[in-house]
Parts: C-alpha cells; sequence; structure tokens
C-alpha cells in the first residue's frame, strides 16, 4: 500500500549526509537521527550454546538419544519427551534405516540434452588413505542399497573426497560433465533472509535434519545408470540422488514443499533439508511438532539424531542465531574474524572481505568500513596492506565484539528507511519503532560505481533510495 512520506537531508559531524524518510501521520519521538539508538550490538551477554540434555527413545537401546532444550518448564519437557519415543520411527541411524520416499511422491530426473555426447572421466588415483576411505562409503552404499554395480555405463564419472570438520573424508561424485548436459531446474528456492526474520520472535523452536537428505529421494529409473562413477573396486551407479547432482537442490525443495504446504510459514520454516518447527509459546510446541512427525510418517522422510535438537529458545538456522529477540549473526562468523590475522597476500584480503560480505546485514555502513580493503584488491597480486587498512580491520574486530542483534518487522507495523551517502558509497537502514527506540531490522550498502561518484548529493541520494528500495522489497 502506498503512503505519503517525508523526506529530509542533514549532514552529520562527519560531513556524510543522511536521508531520513518517515510517515506523514505518525510522530517519531525525535527528529534528528543522530539520536535513534541504531547500534545493532545487543549490550547484555548470553549464552551462545543452549544447554540440552538427551532423552532416551527406547529404554532397551539407551544409546539411541536425542537432545531437548534443559531450560523447558518440567510439563512441557515431559511432553515432547512422550512425544519423541512416540515417533522414535523418525530418526535414523544408519543407512539401512532409511528407506527412502516412494517415488510416486518425487524421483529426480536428470532430463540430459539428447544432443550432449557422453563423457567417460580417465580414472583418477588415490593415496591408500583415502582409498580406504572410499572403499568403506561404498560398502556402505551398497549394504543400503544406494548404489549399484553396473557395466557399460555411457556416463561415467570419478569420486571427489572432501575433509569434513570432524576431519573425516567425504565421498562425492564429480558429476562436471553430466551436469552440463542437464538443463536448469528454476524452481525457486526460499529467501534466506525472510525465512530467518520468519523465524525470530518465537519462543520455542526445533531444528531438525533430514538424515542424508538428498539420499532420501530415488533417482528416476531411466536415470540412474547416467550417475556412474569409477573406483579401484569397479563401477557403480546411484538408486538415490547424491549431492553433487545439478537441481538436486530444486528437487529436494519441491519435496518439502509438497509434504509441509500446511505448515510453512505457520509453525514450520524449510530450506531443502534444514527444517525448523517453532511456536510462539512452549506450551504449543508439543503439538506443533506432532504435525511435523505425522508428516515425517506420512512421507517416510527420516531425521539425524545427531543433527537434531528439540525445544529450545535459540540455535542456528540457515547461517544466522534466531531466538525470541531477534536476530544475531552466528557466533562462529564472529570468532573467526576475531583470530584472523591481519591479511598479507591477495587470498588473504579476499578470505576476509567474504567473510564479511556475509555480515554486512549487521554492519552500519559496511561498504564504508570496508573501503580500504576493496582498494587493496584493486592493486592486484602486488597488496600492499597498509595503516588505513588495519585500522579498518582493527575497527571491525572492534564492532564486532559484541554479537549484534536485529530485530524483526511486525506484520502491519510501520517501517522507516535511512539512507546516507559518502564519496565512495550508498548506505541504508531499516528500521521498527518499539517503546520510543527505534531497532535495526537490516542494513544495506553498496560502492558507487566510477561514474556515480560524479553524481550531486540529490542525484546520490536518488540512487540510494532505489539501490534500498531494490534490496529491502521483500519488506515493503
Amino acid at each position: 500500500m502506498a503512503r505519503r512520506a517525508n523526506l529530509s537531508i542533514f549532514k552529520d559531524k562527519t560531513g556524510m549526509e543522511t536521508l531520513s524518510i518517515f510517515e506523514v501521520d505518525k510522530e517519531v519521538q525525535e527528529d534528528n537521527p543522530e539520536n535513534f539508538e541504531l547500534d545493532p550490538r545487543d549490550k547484555t551477554s548470553r549464552e551462545k550454546e543452549e544447554p540440552t540434555e538427551p532423552v532416551v527413545l527406547d529404554e532397551a537401546e539407551p544409546d539411541k538419544t536425542v537432545k531437548i532444550g534443559a531450560r523447558l518448564t518440567e510439563q512441557v519437557k515431559k511432553d515432547v519427551t512422550s512425544l519423541l519415543k512416540e515417533y522414535k520411527g523418525i530418526f535414523a541411524w544408519c543407512h539401512e534405516d532409511m528407506p527412502g520416499i516412494d517415488r510416486s511422491v518425487i524421483s529426480h530426473n536428470l532430463a540430459v540434452n539428447e544432443k550432449c555426447k557422453p563423457v567417460v572421466q580417465k580414472r583418477r588415483s588415490f593415496n591408500p588413505e583415502r582409498s580406504a576411505a572410499i572403499k568403506e562409503e561404498v560398502s556402505k552404499l551398497l549394504a543400503a542399497k544406494s548404489i549399484r554395480e553396473v557395466k557399460y555405463p555411457e556416463w561415467v564419472a570419478n569420486v571427489v573426497l572432501v575433509k569434513k570438520k570432524n576431519n573425516q573424508w567425504r565421498m562425492c561424485v564429480d558429476f562436471t560433465d553430466l551436469n552440463k548436459a542437464c538443463p536448469k531446474d528454476s524452481f525457486p528456492l526460499p529467501g534466506i533472509d525472510q525465512l530467518v526474520d520468519a523465524t525470530a520472535g518465537h519462543e520455542t523452536l526445533s531444528f531438525m535434519d533430514a538424515y542424508s537428505g538428498y539420499n532420501q529421494i530415488k533417482m528416476h529409473k531411466p536415470d540412474e545408470e547416467k550417475t556412474a562413477f569409477t573406483i579401484d573396486q569397479g563401477l557403480y551407479y546411484y538408486t538415490v540422488m547424491p549431492f553433487g547432482l545439478k537441481n538436486a537442490g530444486a528437487t529436494y525443495q519441491r519435496l518439502v514443499n509438497k509434504m509441509f504446504a500446511r505448515q510453512i510459514g505457520r509453525n514450520m520454516e524449510v530450506y531443502v533439508d534444514d527444517m525448523l518447527t517453532k511456536s510462539i509459546t512452549a506450551d504449543r510446541h508439543t503439538d506443533d511438532l506432532r504435525k511435523t512427525f505425522d508428516v515425517l510418517v506420512k512421507y517416510g522422510m527420516k531425521l539425524n539424531p545427531a543433527k537434531c535438537v528439540f525445544g529450545v529458545p535459540s540455535g542456528r538456522f540457515l547461517g544466522y542465531q534466531v531466538h525470541q529477540r531477534g536476530i544475531e549473526v552466528n557466533p562462529e562468523k564472529i570468532q573467526a574474524l576475531a583470530k584472523m590475522v591481519s591479511p598479507r597476500t591477495l587470498k588473504d584480503v579476499q578470505k576476509l572481505t567474504g567473510c564479511l560480505a556475509s555480515l554486512s546485514r549487521f554492519i552500519a555502513k559496511s561498504t564504508d568500513r570496508c573501503l580500504p580493503f576493496f582498494k587493496a584488491l584493486k592493486k592486484g597480486k602486488g597488496i600492499e596492506w597498509n595503516e588505513d587498512c588495519e585500522k579498518a580491520f582493527q575497527a571491525l574486530k572492534d564492532y564486532l565484539g559484541q554479537a549484534p542483534l536485529l530485530s524483526k518487522p511486525e506484520t502491519g507495523g510501520t517501517l522507516y528507511m535511512y539512507l546516507s551517502v559518502s564519496e565512495a558509497a550508498t548506505s541504508s537502514v531499516l528500521v521498527r519503532q518499539e517503546d520510543g527506540i527505534q531497532k535495526p531490522i537490516y542494513y544495506t550498502s553498496k560502492a558507487l560505481l566510477p561514474a556515480e561518484t560524479r553524481y550531486s548529493s540529490v542525484e546520490k541520494m536518488a540512487l540510494a533510495l532505489i539501490i534500498a528500495a531494490k534490496k529491502l522489497r521483500p519488506y515493503f
């Protein structure tokens, strides 16, 4: 709905021009945006990891446990525990426990372009450690009937090993050639920012992860042999959808959208195989979980108990920390930046800017703060980490020293947007007002192109408005 607005331009103490936009019919307690509390950093300390306790699902198998929130009231804890025991069959403890989704519901179709010539990749060799890891993984997949031996396949790919956080090897397949022959599935994935906003503000959350999620979807029968891969022991193909195939994420999202159609946006959010059940109050959480579990049972989807936690007030979802009071950046990202030493090479600077890009929603005027880094990148391989770079680097560490806290927009609530421009960038912040305090929802920032730096102040403000409007469109 269109609304009339007042616009005013002023200069702050540093000479930076700012455009404030607010509704005509709404009173703002302070006319000067300098006095608004827009610093997203929370002033209170809090635990980053919610305390949990194990729940034994079956007394006959005491080693099979799942985690629930330790802060739940005794009654809610009792109800959630009882529910988990009732639905213990939704968990998989190994590949054999995972029958997969019936093909009548969904299967992964490759739709290979018939004009593309099949490719047989030259077999790669591995050292003994990696060969042993491959052999072990293949044995597990054979036992689970996720792969089968094949003769005379037209398409053959190599395996690739990736080191996991626990120092174990993850086996993937290099489907580069096969993927080139497949058209893109344009099925939309949900917007991460919107999912995170929709999750914040709920009192109780349960975080769930599917067990080998992609492998729970079966391959379209005629396409199975196209997934063939080669190892020392022979040739095999997948009967289930493997990780690394083009459009696998779209296929999975199509499945979960169908499964949880009645819950998504109400008491659940799903992004591919990351699932979250949310409740406004803790006493409603057991009922919300039951609805989720009923759907899992109906479709035969299994959860990974090691990656699930039920009934907690906060947790990590899609790279963010969400809870009732708002949205925080993942503490691991803050710690990674805090431990980072001053960059000395081009790769180091690229790593730093990549890290900051993932934090940009939380950083006011991030482009201005990071300008010395961008200038260093433009110099190419022979970068010089000068005094300006070091000052900016340490200033960002100080700024992010306390976990940033962002608010979430309220349905039907009034939002305010402030714009600012400097010689090198445009910035904006979207805020909501609560108890006389304006709380930030989203920060944006963008570097000006060389031609744009020559715009007049009014033109820069107009450009800033256009850039912010495009970025923040989902909020209006």
